[in-house]
């Protein structure tokens, strides 16, 4: 598995934030091979506006782990509201449950989160939910489930979160291990151009 995330950033050229911790090291993979995974990754060649589209479009997929399916969902909710479709995606894509797990630092990894949602092991406003894509929103107190907290995943946590800085839009208390929503999405970088793949998904 770790490989297959390794290629898939390899082919796209970017850092997707899909492995967590590890692509902040020299053990990143493209650090290492900076270039396409196969014979001809070290070829160049010119990319069609479609061609981007699609490369977009995958980005933005293996970044939060959804279908193609799921991803044209949001990208048609996004596009029926009054805000800026592309302002609209990110806020969705961002107030994801695995998300919101992943930006608070209580999972390595939005595909590792994913999983620990999955399983049952987050708590929202004290309830357990097993849904990677519920909506948070501003006012929800997120925290691990107290019957989960010698999983593994969650072993010397507080002490990995000492210098950890979480976005804007949320805080965490460190020693209790539980964040807060205190805001819609903001002041988000995101590793894609979203507007190439309204033109594809609303074309």
């Amino acid at each position: 598995m770790q490989r297959i995330l390794e290629k898939r950033e390899r082919s796209l050229g970017t850092k997707l934030s899909i492995k967590g911790n590890r692509c902040n090291s020299p053990k990143c993979a493209l650090i290492r091979k900076p270039h396409r995974p196969g014979q001809h990754g070290m070829r160049h060649s010119k990319q069609t506006e479609f061609g981007r589209q699609v490369v977009e479009k995958q980005k933005i997929r293996f970044s939060y782990g959804l279908s193609d399916r799921q991803l044209k969902a949001v990208f048609t909710r996004a596009a029926s509201g009054a805000a800026e479709t592309p302002k609209a995606v990110v806020a969705e894509l961002e107030s994801r449950l695995d998300n919101v797990t992943y930006r608070l630092g209580l999972a390595d990894s939005r595909s590792i989160s994913r999983k620990l949602v999955g399983h049952g092991h987050f708590i929202v406003n004290g309830r357990k939910v097993t849904i990677p894509s519920y909506k948070v929103r501003t006012g929800d107190i997120i925290a691990i489930r107290p019957q989960s907290a010698d999983v593994p995943n969650f072993k010397d946590l507080k002490s990995r979160l000492k210098d950890y800085q979480v976005p804007s839009w949320l805080s965490l208390d460190k020693e209790k291990l539980e964040g807060k929503v205190i805001s819609a999405p903001k002041d988000i970088n995101v590793p894609f151009d979203i507007g190439f793949v309204v033109d594809y998904y609303l074309r």
